[in-house]
């Protein structure tokens, strides 16, 4: 479980609950089931309209990245690749073989089966470097479904504003419904800037900082695949690894 994620939802929805309350409002008020269809249904049909359907399935299932995100930790990978990388000086590549069957990471994997297959270094690096580049950019449109959706969510808040204040126009001599449609105008505007900042653009912020994590492992995997297919020496190999948890760390 990703703890800074969920102490974050909670701590801003507790934050406006919390002020609400202490102005002397009611927590009823501010539930307003109309309000909730425009924004949330303006939204999602404007998010719609704007990417295809296969990238927002992808961006509901990478929600759940966000609460059990499994961040991969580069110390770890830069010890498997030097372990490797003695046993490839030791016994040869083909040593290599039952090792492979035992890594977890896909991308590892992979890089570790195309230099023991007998790949060309050039062909290896090309390889690695194009599937990472691909995996990017579809991660960056994930977070991109999110970013747009948050830039949605204000104005269709306004749009529920305004048929609530419409609703009041139209009925001033009703005071049962001027209280109705006042609430609806400005609940709505609170769920979409709400639900835009709370929500939905830290969401699109916290993807982009676990994909730039693992853009930086991946990237220590590569030139890690590269060392051991080279014959670099495991001491020079860790040092040049280094580099990527230095850099991580500032």
């Amino acid at each position: 479980m990703d703890r800074s994620s969920m102490i974050g939802i909670l701590l801003g929805v507790a934050v406006v609950m919390g002020g609400h309350l202490f102005e002397g409002g009611k927590v009823t008020a501010i539930f307003q089931m109309t309000a909730a269809v425009i924004v949330i249904g303006g939204t999602a049909g404007a998010t719609l309209l704007s990417f295809p359907l296969s990238d927002l399935l992808k961006a509901a299932a990478s929600l759940r990245n966000i609460f059990l995100a499994e961040t991969s930790d580069p110390e770890v990978y830069m010890k498997d690749i030097i372990r490797y990388s003695k046993i490839a000086r030791r016994h040869g590549l083909i040593a290599l073989e039952p090792e492979i069957s035992k890594i977890n990471d896909y991308f590892l994997r992979k890089g570790m089966r195309l230099v023991v297959d007998g790949m060309g270094p050039k062909i290896v690096k090309e390889t690695l470097q194009q599937e990472n580049i691909t995996y990017e950019e579809k991660q960056r449109r994930i977070a991109k479904v999110f970013e747009t959706a948050g830039g949605f969510a204000p104005p269709i808040g306004i749009v529920g504003a305004l048929l609530g204040l419409i609703q009041v126009m139209q009925n001033l001599s009703d005071r049962s419904k001027l209280a109705s449609g006042i609430a609806v105008a400005l609940v709505a505007t609170i769920y979409g800037v709400g639900s835009a900042n709370l929500i939905l653009l830290p969401i699109s912020k916290k993807l982009i900082h676990i994909l730039n994590n693992t853009l930086t492992v991946r990237e220590m995997v590569i030139e890690g695949v590269a060392g051991i297919q080279s014959g670099l020496n495991p001491h020079y190999l860790e040092e040049k690894l280094r580099a990527f948890l230095e850099g991580d760390k500032g």
